[in-house]
């Protein structure tokens, strides 16, 4: 059965745009897939794994095949349990809002936690890193109020989707299909470029 997990880094529910053009790709992705399987990550309802000197030894134990301490066997339970929900899916959908030049914090977080050597990709001493999840597509909506393609450096920098886009290839997800919405403040037709995107991102879901 075919699995597309939506991976959401807007908190604002509702009212986030990045989700209202995520919404559009998973009305049309059902069209296409009656049978799918919607897994709804919604990163501000959950809690992450935490990510510091526990989840370090927990990994290090992986990595050596150390049994490790009661916490970081636990700590490292919850992080393969993580990974085999991201794992599992055949399509990916991720909203994303800009934040401050880049990704949510969440969403950082999420990728620090699912990022594992063995699990989503292993590095060669001669080839770098290679991914393992080969033979999955995404499809990534990005929005911001203020950064738009072209404009002038004082009006911001690209780090979402340059960030975002390189990650998706370490971990071996091609292709990957972008829908921008930019900007959303400093626009006089934010109601059409909105459309647009839904449309977009339809169109999206027919073909990944």
């Amino acid at each position: 059965m075919t699995r597309l997990l939506h991976v959401s880094a807007s908190p604002t529910g509702p009212a986030s745009r990045s989700t209202a053009v995520a919404q559009a790709f998973v009305d049309a992705f059902r069209e296409r897939y009656p049978r799918a399987e919607l897994d709804v990550l919604d990163l501000s309802s959950i809690t992450l794994p935490p990510v510091g000197a526990v989840a370090v030894a927990a990994k290090k134990n992986a990595i050596s095949g150390a049994a490790g301490s009661g916490d970081e066997a636990a700590l490292w339970q919850q992080t393969r349990d993580l990974v085999r929900r991201f794992t599992d899916a055949d399509h990916y959908l991720f909203s994303v809002p800009m934040w401050n030049f880049g990704i949510p914090y969440l969403l950082k977080h999420f990728i620090d936690v699912v990022t594992q050597p063995g699990l989503t990709f292993r590095l060669d001493p001669r080839h770098g890193y290679q991914g393992l999840l080969t033979g999955r597509r995404a499809c990534v909506v990005y929005t911001s109020g203020v950064y738009t393609p072209g404009c002038p450096p004082e009006f911001g920098v690209d780090f979402q989707s340059s960030y975002l886009n390189y990650w998706l290839q370490v971990i071996g997800v091609d292709p990957v299909t972008e829908i921008a919405l930019r900007p959303t403040d400093f626009s006089r037709s934010l109601a059409a470029d909105l459309e647009q995107a839904r449309d977009d991102a339809r169109k999206a879901a027919h073909t990944i």
